[in-house]
């Protein structure tokens, strides 16, 4: 897909996503915002997966580390084919498989359970280290918050990453500079991110997350440098697409009312601008 069709497709995901959490009435709608460009770039340009076969040996990996966000990512699986669309309204209701957290054993296409911050990014130094091991191809992508880069798990798996020279590793920070409650700058605040990574022998990419050109390319295997992992950091806003919610701290887990959602669904227009 052209940048152009993938930045369409990720304001109709945008659109769902908003519409789930309204009717759900629960959802962490600012940091989903966010986070779904990166989403539909990797499911639909960037990582080989099969909806056909989600337990494809050879397939590639995401591991949404940031997993309060997983209402994107089963908008996104939707979309792809791995769940069917309509399910989607099933979100958050009673014997749903689609939790506010994700579930490997329920969802296809999720590829472990995530919840607790700082968990996702070891669990993917360990299948990236897996496919070394068997002498695979395949990549493991791991999606971040910045938020959850105060957890000191996080800095051993980025050790271990780097020693075990995982170039087939890619970590994404979704850099939206809020976390829940507060602004990242006051609380822990681990900003500039690049040279502390770049620091412990990883690749580093700086990006705008809202620009699927640039996300698709950063993602790209031809970016890769041979013996380092990779991080993209990627520079987003919170609530991105709706101008009552960008940037603003409150809209971590808040839910619109009713006149809040339809100015919202307005501005999240289906036609990039």
């Amino acid at each position: 897909m052209k940048p152009q069709e993938l930045a369409t497709l990720a304001n109709s995901i945008r659109r769902r996503d908003l519409q789930a959490v309204f009717e759900a009435g629960a959802g962490h709608i600012g940091g989903e915002m966010s986070v779904i460009d990166i989403l539909t770039a990797l499911y639909f340009q960037v990582m080989s997966v099969h909806p056909e076969n989600p337990l494809d040996p050879k397939r590639d990996r995401l591991v949404l580390s940031k997993g309060h966000t997983a209402l994107a990512l089963y908008v996104v699986l939707s979309e792809r084919g791995f769940i069917r669309k309509d399910e989607i309204s099933s979100f958050l209701q009673h014997h749903s498989r689609l939790n506010g957290h994700p579930n490997c054993v329920k969802v296809p296409g999720v590829e472990t359970n995530t919840g607790p911050l700082g968990h996702g990014l070891p669990v993917g130094v360990g299948m990236a280290k897996a496919a070394k091991l068997n002498g695979d191809s395949w990549r493991t992508f791991v999606v971040a918050g910045d938020g959850e880069m105060q957890e000191g798990s996080n800095w051993e798996a980025i050790m271990a990453a780097s020693h075990f020279k995982l170039d087939n590793l890619t970590l994404i920070i979704d850099h939206n500079r809020l976390q829940q409650g507060a602004r990242l700058a006051d609380t822990n605040n681990l900003a500039p991110l690049a040279p502390k990574l770049e620091s412990f022998g990883w690749a580093i990419e700086e990006i705008d997350g809202h620009d699927m050109e640039l996300i698709c390319l950063a993602l790209s295997l031809q970016t890769v440098t041979k013996g380092k992992p990779k991080c993209v950091i990627a520079h987003t806003n919170k609530g991105q697409g709706v101008s009552f919610m960008s940037d603003n701290v409150a809209w971590h887990h808040k839910v619109p009312n009713k006149e809040q959602y339809r100015q919202a669904m307005a501005e999240l227009t289906d036609t990039v601008q």
